[in-house]
């Protein structure tokens, strides 16, 4: 790849992240708010932030092992696609039960992202020039 080319992956990698890591801060800033809108307790406000970041968790080192072994571009795009369906549902959500489903499924996708963007990038750089 060419140097220019190199550096628009990388901004679309880092991007998706962003936007992955953004969504737990906005998520976390507005909870109160939303929880009480949703009519939701203080147990289920527990599990909505608790879901997704037990999801990522569990799945990053799934999603690791699935890179060794099928096409890291396509696990990529799955994840993608597995968080923005999971935050489509968590802002389409009419109960908390329903939210806390979606948090799971965007946790499975941002769990996905993390370790993906990492070793995409790891493979698209060479050890030596890391560094740099």
């Amino acid at each position: 790849m060419t140097r220019r080319q190199t550096i628009e992956a990388l901004s679309g990698l880092m991007l998706v992240l962003f936007v992955a890591m953004l969504s737990v801060t906005v998520v976390a800033t507005a909870l109160p708010r939303i929880i009480g809108a949703l009519q939701g307790t203080q147990s289920q406000y527990t599990w909505v932030v608790t879901a997704a970041l037990l999801a990522s968790t569990v799945s990053t080192p799934i999603w690791g092992k699935l890179a060794d072994l099928y096409n890291k571009k396509f696990l990529l795009q799955i994840s993608i696609l597995i968080f923005t369906v999971g935050s489509l549902a968590a802002g389409f959500a009419q109960n908390t039960e329903w939210l806390i489903g979606a948090r799971v499924l965007q946790g499975l996708g941002m769990g996905a992202l993390q370790i993906l963007v990492q070793i995409v990038i790891a493979t698209l750089i060479s050890p030596r020039e890391r560094g740099r």
